[in-house]
């Protein structure tokens, strides 16, 4: 029997316009430290987004996103922040904020391979 293992998660989100309150959600980021894995995993679409706000620079909106990539992986790609430890790097990504680009509180769970949790969780939660 595979051991369980302890991860967090986080949604990422897209709020175009904070003082309504409503959001996209675009990805999911995951942390299960014990397997050093870290990982993000997004689906931007701009049909959905435009149906919320169609005033938004989807350019620099996707960059920004795409960023949590990049850090996610870590190295010199994803920057400072992209040097930085594994548990650091998610901290610092599930910080909260109050811009167009956000993630939800961070939910823990307990799985056997992060990827496939990952996977799942991408589907359950973004993917509609």
């Amino acid at each position: 029997m595979q051991e369980n293992h302890l991860f967090e998660y986080a949604v990422i989100r897209v709020v175009p316009r904070v003082e309504r309150e409503e959001f996209l959600n675009v990805g999911v980021i995951l942390l299960c430290a014990k397997q050093k894995f870290l990982k993000t995993r997004i689906e931007f679409k701009e049909e959905r987004l435009k149906a919320l706000c169609n005033e938004v620079d989807t350019e620099a909106l996707k960059q920004h996103i795409l960023s949590f990539e990049l850090i996610s992986r870590g190295g010199e790609p994803g920057g400072a922040i992209g040097l930085l430890p594994i548990a650091e790097r998610f901290r610092w990504l599930t910080a909260t904020r109050s811009t167009m680009v956000q993630t939800s509180k961070v939910h823990p769970g307990l799985c056997t391979d992060p990827q496939q949790q990952l996977d799942r969780l991408f589907e359950e939660l973004v993917v509609i």
